[in-house]
């Protein structure tokens, strides 16, 4: 119990230097990150509404918010997967994908401070469900916007969106694997390299 404790007081001292400079260093290098995890992987899946496909962004996303907390997490995401809508032609509903990474950042960091910033392999797997399932969620919800933006009825707008989930389903079982995995591995390097550095 008191090793679980000891773990999370020292993710709980990264969460409380959010403006620190190796702070500032990971959050751009998360963003960076995230970039990439959806622009070198990016496979375009036929829907409805919007043009989904399947990308590593969402994961990352979730490991920079389980990692540098809810601040500098949340906007990694944010400049990461808006950044990428906004650069590859996605600008006109970028906007929404900020909108998500708040709310899968609200969510992710409200449940992991019930866990007490405990990040033992049970609280960090918990966590890559709920991000998964935030995200269906509030992808469900984008889509309807998206939908209703080009005027379409909000009847057709629910049943569209609901009939395009497969790409986000598929990204969140993707999220709810790869984000503890990602998780421990950032985390390890990291306290290899801090030892290094000590």
């Amino acid at each position: 119990m008191v090793n679980e404790e000891s773990r999370g007081e020292k993710r709980l001292g990264m969460r409380t230097k959010e403006n620190s400079l190796v702070s500032i260093i990971m959050t751009g290098l998360f963003a960076a990150i995230i970039y990439l995890g959806v622009w070198v992987l990016r496979i375009p899946v036929p829907a409805l509404v919007g043009r989904p496909f399947i990308h590593f962004g969402n994961t990352l996303t979730a490991v920079a918010i389980l990692y540098l907390g809810y601040r500098n997490g949340m906007l990694a995401g944010i400049i990461g997967l808006g950044g990428f809508d906004l650069l590859n032609g996605y600008a006109a509903t970028s906007w929404l994908t900020m909108l998500e990474v708040v709310v899968v950042a609200s969510v992710l960091t409200a449940v992991y401070k019930g866990m007490h910033y405990q990040d033992s392999k049970r609280n960090i797997i918990i966590l890559g469900i709920i991000a998964g399932v935030t995200k269906i969620f509030t992808t469900y919800c984008v889509s309807i916007v998206e939908a209703l933006m080009v005027g379409t009825s909000l009847n057709v707008a629910l049943v569209s969106s609901f009939v395009s989930l497969p790409a986000t389903v598929i990204n969140s079982i993707s999220t709810a694997i790869c984000t503890p995995i990602l998780y421990f591995a950032v985390r390890d390097v990291a306290k290899r390299i801090v030892r290094r550095t000590a």
